[in-house]
């Protein structure tokens, strides 16, 4: 039986979960022995990834659970919600490790880091880059944001362990004097961390702040509207996003003498005809307006009339 899009997400979720956990443990211990504080830094990147995923798995189960009386809407917005928050832990992560990078710099240098460190690292980016493109194609498929911010962030972890990976062998080649190049790199991976914060944030606070989806989904449900017969012209058309579903807003003109039972028969036959060919359109609200009549912005808004 095909997994369900919450089953698919939270397997996503704990699988990177589980491989975030044991990567950090290692990085952490092999940073702390091979004195390498890119490592260490690199590390606590990770583990601040753990916590993230935990957010991610609330923010799935969460956004999944049905509509209520308080959330008539459902719960969708949690997905954005977890993502933005995924966001400001790496800002968070970020200013850390700059911090802690830039302290070590200015202070006395500490000992070159260990050969081994490299071996952790190389394995690390490896097994992050894979988690990155098996959650990014996941959170793709299931048009899932907070899965999508996850993959993120574990790409972001290849990233800095790359960048740990490049310090330390610089630190190795140069001897004591490029010693600093370790926490350098820190700091390099510090601004990448934070560059890709922004990238989830953005998207998220759209979501949340109801920006219109895409110029194609709009004409895409206006066409479909208007091939239903009697339908004059959409006039208005409002769509907004709930975590992976769409509720659209319509105004639809019609022949000014028609009757209210034609009226509703039409409004009903757009629903239909835009949710059966677009299964994410969760629900439509159509509003009747005569064929020619514009309608006043500044009045008090007429009954709408929902199917």
């Amino acid at each position: 039986m095909p997994l369900t899009r919450l089953e698919r997400s939270l397997r996503a979720t704990f699988i990177g979960m589980a491989t975030n956990a044991v990567l950090s443990a290692a990085k952490l211990a092999a940073g702390i022995l091979g004195h390498s504080h890119a490592l260490v830094a690199d590390a606590t990147e990770s583990f601040a990834d753990v916590f993230s995923s935990l957010v991610v798995w609330r923010g799935v189960v969460l956004a999944a659970a049905p509509a209520d009386e308080d959330h008539p809407y459902g719960h969708g917005k949690a997905e954005p919600l977890a993502a933005a928050v995924v966001a400001v832990l790496l800002w968070l992560a970020a200013g850390w490790i700059t911090i802690k990078a830039f302290g070590d710099v200015t202070t006395t240098p500490h000992p070159s880091p260990a050969p081994f460190t490299l071996v952790v690292l190389v394995v690390a980016v490896a097994a992050k880059e894979i988690l990155f493109r098996f959650l990014w194609r996941e959170g793709q498929a299931l048009d899932n944001i907070v899965v999508r911010a996850d993959a993120r962030h574990h790409r972001t972890d290849a990233i800095t362990s790359f960048a740990a990976a490049v310090g330390i062998s610089l630190s190795l080649i140069g001897g004591p004097d490029y010693r600093a190049a370790d926490d350098w790199a820190a700091m390099a991976a510090a601004c990448v961390i934070a560059w890709n914060g922004w990238g989830l944030l953005r998207p998220a606070l759209n979501e949340l702040m109801d920006t219109a989806p895409d110029q194609k989904i709009r004409d895409q449900i206006r066409r479909l509207a208007e091939t239903v017969g009697d339908v004059a012209r959409v006039e208005k058309c409002f769509v907004r996003k709930m975590g992976y579903q769409f509720y659209v807003d319509m105004h639809v003109e019609v022949d000014p003498q028609m009757s209210v039972l034609r009226s509703h028969e039409i409004a009903h036959a757009v629903k239909d005809k835009i949710r059966e060919a677009m299964p994410a359109v969760s629900d439509v609200l159509v509003h009747i307006e005569p064929l020619k009549v514009s309608a006043d912005k500044n009045a008090p808004p007429a009954a709408d009339l929902e199917p």
